[in-house]
């Protein structure tokens, strides 16, 4: 290999290590790490509500069943992945966050319907603020010793 090359492949490590540096360090801030996961979570459950709610199921059924669904996927997302803890134990509490965060999306689901926005729309709308609160939440709450 001439020197020309070497110096490229040395560049290339580099810059290559940096990149990956970069990547490590934002992705040991757990809030970056929830979003990455929230946002695979978002689109799981608003998957299924979206599903449901084109097969003409009432939106507060589609609601329950895309958030019991998107619990289960989201405790091991979560938990593993932001949180660094899967324990079983732990999935009550779990349970109970995205309860209360079910009853605050079906209340604005409600309003939302009350002025006839199509519920998809609606759905849509309501996804960051209730991903933020759900964060919190489970900091407070269910990973609180993390």
């Amino acid at each position: 290999m001439d020197n020309n090359n070497q110096k490229e492949v040395i560049s290339v490590r580099t810059i290559a290590g940096q990149v990956f540096g970069f990547i490590n360090k934002i992705w040991s801030i757990r809030f970056i790490r929830f979003l990455f996961v929230g946002g695979i979570n978002t689109a799981f459950g608003y998957l299924i509500f979206s599903v449901l709610i084109l097969l003409q199921i009432h939106y507060s059924i589609a609601s329950l069943l895309a958030t019991i669904l998107g619990v289960i996927f989201n405790y091991f997302t979560t938990g593993r992945i932001v949180f660094d803890n899967s324990d079983p134990k732990l999935l009550v509490k779990f349970f109970g966050v995205y309860g209360i965060t079910y009853l605050i999306n079906l209340i604005f689901l409600l309003i939302f319907d009350s002025f006839q926005i199509n519920m998809l729309i609606a759905g849509a709308i309501l996804i960051f603020p209730l991903a933020i609160l759900s964060y919190f939440l489970n900091k407070i709450f269910v990973f609180s010793l993390v």
